[in-house]
């Protein structure tokens, strides 16, 4: 099963950049199909961002043309650049695994079964 590391979080004034990875071990990445989501406290859990087997992308219209999705197989890790990133980005970011075929490409939670811990980003209006 895999295991998945995120880092790159932080705090960041409005209009500036993070770029979040998530390391992937004891399985192939390009097995899976990858996801970033964000919670922020009382809401529930949301799709950012998500990249297929073969790299087809997929992205919540909130962040569409801000934030980039991408993995390096070599690296077994996968990415989101964020771009002009706004107060209302401030959340935990976590990304996840899903082996499920079905499931690729979804921005749906409840296809996924591995998680990483997460990692906070903080924007400051």
């Amino acid at each position: 099963q895999v295991q998945l590391v995120e880092s790159g979080g932080g705090s960041v004034q409005g209009g500036g950049s993070l770029n979040l990875s998530c390391a992937a071990f004891g399985e192939d990445l390009s097995l899976y199909g990858m996801a970033w989501f964000r919670q922020s406290p009382g809401k529930e859990r949301e799709g950012v961002a998500s990249i297929d087997d073969v790299d087809n992308t997929r992205y919540a219209d909130s962040v569409k043309g801000r934030f980039t999705i991408s993995k390096d197989n070599a690296k077994n890790t996968l990415y989101l650049q964020m771009n002009s990133l706004k107060a209302e980005d401030t959340a935990m970011y976590y990304c996840a695994a899903t082996p499920s075929l079905f499931w690729y490409g979804s921005l749906q939670p409840q296809g996924y079964h591995n998680w990483g811990q997460g990692t906070q980003v903080t924007v400051s209006s």
